[in-house]
Order: structure tokens, then C-alpha cells, then sequence
């Protein structure tokens, strides 16, 4: 647990909501929502490292999302597929780290191998973890990790360890979830991560998300008193 004397690098988790209400709103196709949503991705990410977030962990595509109209999904896998292709080398020259947290035998073809090159160009990123969830589930993992125990016994690190790798991700703590368009709920995303994270819900649209509102976040944060279940407070310092 970190002191007031100990500032450390945020993460933040973020429920990309609002895209198609976004769009409809605007007469717009849903999956125009989703294009713009990209946008605010790439100036969300460039605002954390000076905002202290070493970590963010972006809800794309849930595991319950494959449920939508084909139409969509295929649209949404299309812009996946362009994010990889367009961002990759950006992202290496920015000194940001690429993962993506989810299944990957359920994606079109070609996407799991442009996963992993991308993920492979940008290991060296250090200024930021950019972590992008697709077809993703909080409660498959854990349900997939409990099987793979077996009776056998577990610490909380360690069975944290085996709920993430079974998403091709890493047992990082959530500092701060994030969740725009209005809504206030989870939608099974990073359930065990997120036990003690700091909640903030925004009625900004994803679409229009930026580095102003992802401030206000992290100022929102600063100021909550986290004592983990115990008495003692402890006020994390960000490390910007």
C-alpha cells in the first residue's frame, strides 16, 4: 500500500460508453459513434503520462458485445484491424506499450497474428501500458481460473495472476474506473482488478472524451480517502 511519501503511477480503467448514442443523436450510423471513439482514444492516451497514469485499460469489445447486429461487429472488428495496422508505429515512437486483453480464438482471421506484432513492436514502450480489451469478460476469467485450480490453494496474487492470464493480461491493481455515457454500472469489466478502484462516472460521451475530463477524473481521485477495508487513510500521491 503507498504512502503520501511514496507518488506512483496511476492506473486507470475506462468503460468506453456512448459511441452509438453519439452518433444516433446526430443522425449518424452507429459505427460513425465508433470511429470517433478512436480519436478519443489516441488523446486520452497522450494525456496520462502527464496526468500520472502509467497504466490504462480501455473496455472495447466485451464478450457479450458478439450478441450486437452483424453489421456492427464486423465494422467494430474492421476498425480494430485499422487501429493495428495505423497506430502501431505511433505508439512505439511515443514510448507507449500495445497489450490487448481478451480472447483471441473467436476473432477474424489475420487480427490475433496483428495483435501480436503489434504487442511485439511496442515491448519497449515505457512512458505508458496502453491495454485495450477485446472480447473480454471479467467473469469468464474467473470462472476459467477457478477450473484450472482444481482444489489446489491459491493466494489472492496468485489466483489474481491466473483470472488474468486467462485474457492474455497482467494482475494490475485498478487505481481508478472510469465510465462515460451517463451509465452507472460495470458491465463485467475487471471485476477482481477493480475490488478497491475509485469509481467516477461521467455523462460525457465517449466521442467527446478528452484530456480535459480525464483531469477532472484524476483530480476527482486525489481527493477520495482510501482505506482498503481498514481504518488508517491512505491518500495516494500521483506521480506525474
Amino acid at each position: 500500500m503507498q504512502s503520501e511519501a511514496e507518488p506512483r503511477a496511476l492506473h486507470a480503467a475506462i468503460i468506453m460508453d456512448g459511441n452509438g448514442r453519439w452518433a444516433t443523436g446526430r443522425g449518424l450510423p452507429r459505427l460513425a459513434g465508433h470511429r470517433r471513439g478512436v480519436e478519443a482514444i489516441r488523446r486520452t492516451a497522450e494525456a496520462c503520462p502527464d496526468l500520472g497514469i502509467g497504466t490504462l485499460t480501455l473496455y472495447a469489445f466485451s464478450a457479450d458485445n458478439w450478441q450486437r447486429p452483424a453489421d456492427e461487429v464486423g465494422g467494430l472488428m474492421r476498425l480494430l484491424r485499422t487501429y493495428l495496422r495505423n497506430e502501431t508505429q505511433r505508439l512505439a515512437r511515443s514510448g507507449t506499450r500495445l497489450s490487448v486483453v481478451g480472447r483471441r480464438d473467436r476473432l477474424p482471421a489475420g487480427i490475433p497474428e496483428a495483435i501480436a506484432a503489434a504487442e511485439a513492436a511496442t515491448a519497449e514502450g515505457r512512458r505508458l501500458h496502453l491495454r485495450i480489451c477485446v472480447d473480454y469478460s471479467a467473469r469468464d476469467a474467473i470462472i476459467e481460473a477457478a477450473r484450472r485450480l482444481e482444489g489446489g490453494e491459491a493466494t489472492r496474487e496468485s489466483f489474481g495472476a491466473m483470472i488474468a492470464g486467462e485474457m492474455h493480461g497482467s494482475p494490475v491493481e485498478v487505481d481508478l474506473l472510469i465510465r462515460t455515457g451517463g451509465e452507472k454500472r460495470l458491465s463485467d469489466f475487471m471485476l477482481w482488478e477493480a475490488a478497491y478502484a475509485e469509481l467516477h462516472f461521467t455523462d460525457r460521451m465517449w466521442p467527446e472524451f478528452g484530456e480535459e475530463d480525464l483531469a477532472l477524473a484524476v483530480a476527482d481521485f486525489a481527493q477520495r480517502d482510501r482505506r482498503f477495508g481498514g481504518l488508517k487513510s491512505s491518500r495516494v500521491m500521483v506521480a506525474a
